[in-house]
């Protein structure tokens, strides 16, 4: 009851599905494929309950749901299974399907110690533009826009010419995840390299025209040769075997070994610069595009001008040694809080 009056009703079977199709106008098709994937795992976990009213969910109904989910997938992944699950309850409480969101009430997982990602020391970036020459296509250009911006696989991958200003020395992104427009100065490495790329007459070329292709299938490829072609030859992580045999249970929806590192490390990596250099959390969060109520409390009318200062302040990768560099040679700095690694 809500104000003395009957609440309109649904099935957690219909409702899943009309939210899903409000998600396909606004999500983009990768992401909306996660939401379907989310929901279905949800619904087949409910059984013939997912035909009941959305009343009838509980908290235990949830919970029961990230502990099959975790028994499969990493923290990571159940956690986001897990928020998909709260954002669609969410919006049935606002269409004044429930009385309560339910799982609201559930926590996600804590990570444990190992799995986590972490930052690339200096040396071993290095070591990575040095099998990225010897790799050759574009993953030099990739490597330095990741470690310089602190942007995720497929933005760096989608990004057009438009979006760079290389009269200016600033970078600009919508992010993918968050939606975020975000703008901001390009440390020099950066601004070199990309000023050393052939000049194209229509801005919306792509700067890496050939990862722009394979991403628009799935950023999982890029991901997949990066680890292949840089990090095995850098010895930075174990060559994987190159058949898997099928096993029952193995697959997508199957929990993957998580390692330390990979190309969303060059976004650890970035922040943790940045923090090592006098940058506060909160510039660093602003300039990495994360969510957060200190930025917009503090930072509301922060535009590319002012990441100027603690972005020049970054260390040189394409140099063999940077005696004054206030990165951490060993990818980690004291008192620095390391990114999760849903971020």
């Amino acid at each position: 009851m809500v104000s003395g009056q009957t609440l309109p009703s649904s099935t957690i079977r219909d409702w899943c599905k009309q939210w899903l199709e409000s998600k396909s106008l606004e999500a983009k098709p990768r992401t909306h494929e996660r939401y379907e994937s989310s929901i279905r795992h949800f619904l087949q976990f409910l059984g013939p309950k997912a035909d009941q009213d959305l009343e009838s969910l509980s908290v235990s109904d949830v919970l029961g749901f990230r502990d099959e989910v975790a028994k499969r997938l990493s923290v990571g992944s159940t956690n986001l299974e897990l928020k998909i699950l709260r954002a669609c309850l969410y919006a049935a409480l606002r269409q004044d399907l429930m009385e309560k969101n339910v799982a609201a009430k559930v926590e996600g997982l804590k990570q444990r110690g190992e799995g986590h990602r972490r930052a690339f020391a200096l040396d071993e970036v290095r070591n990575v533009l040095k099998q990225c020459d010897e790799a050759g296509g574009e993953w030099r250009g990739l490597v330095l826009m990741g470690l310089y911006t602190g942007q995720r696989l497929g933005d760096v991958a989608s990004l057009t010419w438009s979006q760079v200003d290389l009269l200016n020395g600033r970078v600009s992104f919508l992010t993918s995840k968050t939606g975020k427009r975000l703008e901001m100065a390009m440390a020099k490495p950066l601004s070199e390299y990309l000023a050393s790329l052939p000049s194209s007459d229509d801005p919306k070329d792509f700067v890496f025209p050939g990862t722009a292709r394979l991403a628009e299938n799935h950023t999982g490829t890029i991901s997949t040769q990066f680890y292949q072609r840089i990090l095995v030859p850098a010895g930075l992580v174990p060559a994987r075997p190159k058949k898997h045999k099928t096993i029952s249970g193995h697959g997508r929806n199957a929990k993957r070994q998580t390692n330390e590192i990979s190309f969303h490390s060059l976004r650890h990596t970035f922040t943790t610069w940045l923090k090592a250099s006098g940058a506060s959390n909160a510039m660093a969060q602003m300039i990495v595009g994360h969510d957060s109520a200190t930025v917009s409390a503090h930072y509301t009318h922060l535009n590319a001008g002012d990441t100027v200062e603690p972005i020049s302040k970054l260390p040189d990768a394409t140099k063999l040694e940077e005696p004054n560099s206030t990165a951490p040679q060993n990818g980690r700095h004291d008192n620095i809080k390391p990114l999760t690694d849903h971020q």
